[in-house]
């Protein structure tokens, strides 16, 4: 029986999937990791417990089944996370992971070397250089670590370092290169502006390219392993989001939105990635989605279970608090590093219920704020979404974000999507799937459709406009911490 694996380096976890050629789960594995916050505004990981885990699935999935017939392994990670290597392979520090605000100086020196005209040539929209960018990380390390810079050779993604480690080979894929391509790769006289940028990337290949085999002595040596994508791509195969006109919500660490249309109207805040076989995406992904709520989850005591079954216990009205969820900046569509999260109009009827829910109310408030900008991107007024994720497993949210967006939100009945996007990547490069297309219209279920209750759009309508109010009032007041 032919078999596939699939593998997310996610931002909380590494996650992996067993299917057979018919995309029914056979196994999965779960393991979380940890993050380090040495001082503010950082945000690291560890190279080897990612490692690690992925060793570990590989050998339960090896040890408890036949994978006689492993057609190959795919894998997917977060992006803008980024591992410094030596010639060897070997990670020089810690991996510095999206959420990192460090390189904030190094991306606005950056960004000020770049028009607003060469950025609609090269990315299709005016979108910022910001900390997370690839070569604001290079930039800082460089500015702060200069010994440890010396001895770089590769600044490689989560799923590129893991491919390197599975079978000795470098190798990326355009798509996850943010900020750094235009259709025909790397733009040049970007990575011009940082010594050494050119040199120290990977080279890039189509996301079923098959980069090398697994090495021997490892679980599932001799495995073909593939380039793979990253987690909004893999997660968007995973959620059933392949042609133009799909759109989709994935609900993760981060709230990643986006819609496939070959329409393109330059919008501040959205990222438009490079064609990839007919697939054009338009993407806005937010900072804090399932963050805010294990933040609140942790501040009271609770788990974000817990706080979902909280919100169900209050309703929409005026005692619920409005809340920023910019704990550590925010994303699309704003872009704004220095903003920070806030509760506000707290009044004595306010309890645990109405906290909770103001929560998942900010949260679905910027995914409005981010799906409004891919619509006017797109050129497209949606009436679905594709919904996926660990946050989309929540029936009190799921409904909270389709009254807030005023759209249907259709739910997949499988919650490791990035992880089922890189199997089927994996099954696509090794022949054992037709085509990409074919694959995700085959395999992918739902489980539920979440309608706008309509008695409440006027309610949501009113919190947009007071939300996106409430942004521009503190922002002279968050701009004072970021001097």
């Amino acid at each position: 029986m032919t078999t596939l694996i699939g593998i997310d380096i996610g931002t909380t976890a590494v996650k992996a999937v067993l299917i057979d050629g018919e995309g029914n789960r056979l196994a999965a594995f779960s393991r979380p990791h940890a993050m380090m916050r040495p001082e503010p505004q950082a945000a690291e990981q560890s190279p080897a417990d990612w490692m690690q885990s992925v060793y570990d699935a590989l050998t339960d999935f090896s040890s408890k089944h036949d994978l006689g017939a492993l057609a190959g392994i795919g894998v997917c990670s977060q992006v803008n996370t980024h591992v410094f290597v030596d010639n060897a392979g070997v990670p020089l520090r810690p991996a510095i992971i999206w959420q990192d605000g460090r390189p904030a100086p190094d991306a606005r020196a950056i960004d000020e070397k770049v028009t607003v005209e060469q950025k609609t040539e090269w990315f299709g929209g005016p979108v910022p250089i910001d900390a997370s960018h690839a070569l604001a990380r290079i930039a800082f390390v460089a500015r702060t670590e200069p010994d440890l810079f010396a001895k770089t050779r590769h600044v490689l993604l989560p799923k590129d370092y893991c491919v390197l480690e599975l079978t000795g080979e470098v190798a990326s894929d355009a798509i996850s290169a943010v900020g750094l391509t235009d259709q025909s790769g790397y733009v040049a006289p970007l990575l011009n502006l940082v010594p050494r940028a050119a040199d120290l990337l990977p080279p890039l290949f189509k996301f079923t390219h098959i980069a090398g085999r697994v090495r021997a002595g490892l679980p599932c040596a001799g495995a073909p392993v593939v380039v793979g994508a990253m987690d909004a791509w893999g997660g968007m195969f995973g959620v059933g989001v392949v042609e133009n006109g799909d759109a989709m919500l994935q609900s993760g660490t981060s709230e990643i939105p986006g819609i496939v249309s070959q329409t393109v109207n330059p919008t501040p805040g959205v990222i438009l990635f490079p064609d990839y076989d007919g697939i054009r995406m338009h993407a806005a992904p937010t900072q804090s989605g399932g963050a805010s709520v294990a933040w609140f989850a942790n501040l009271i005591g609770r788990t974000p279970q817990e706080v979902s079954a909280l919100a169900a216990a209050s309703s929409p009205s005026t005692a619920i608090p409005f809340f920023l969820p910019h704990l550590q900046g925010e994303r699309a569509p704003i872009w704004d590093a220095a903003s920070r999260g806030a509760f506000a109009r707290i009044d004595g009827r306010a309890g645990a219920p109405e906290m909770a829910r103001a929560v998942l109310e900010g949260v679905a408030l910027s995914d409005r704020w981010a799906f409004e900008a891919l619509q006017a991107s797109a050129g497209l007024a949606l009436e679905v979404a594709n919904l996926g994720g660990g946050g989309s497993q929540s029936d009190i949210w799921s409904g909270i974000k389709a009254d807030a967006l005023g759209f249907a939100l259709r739910r997949v009945s499988v919650r490791d999507s990035a992880a089922l996007g890189a199997a089927i990547l994996a099954g696509v490069g090794s022949g054992a799937m037709p085509s990409l297309t074919e694959a995700v219209n085959r395999l992918i279920q739902f489980d539920r459709v979440f309608e706008p209750d309509t008695r409440h759009k006027a309610y949501y309508d009113d919190r947009f406009g007071m939300y996106r109010e409430l942004y521009a009032a503190l922002t002279p007041f968050n701009a004072r911490f970021s001097q």
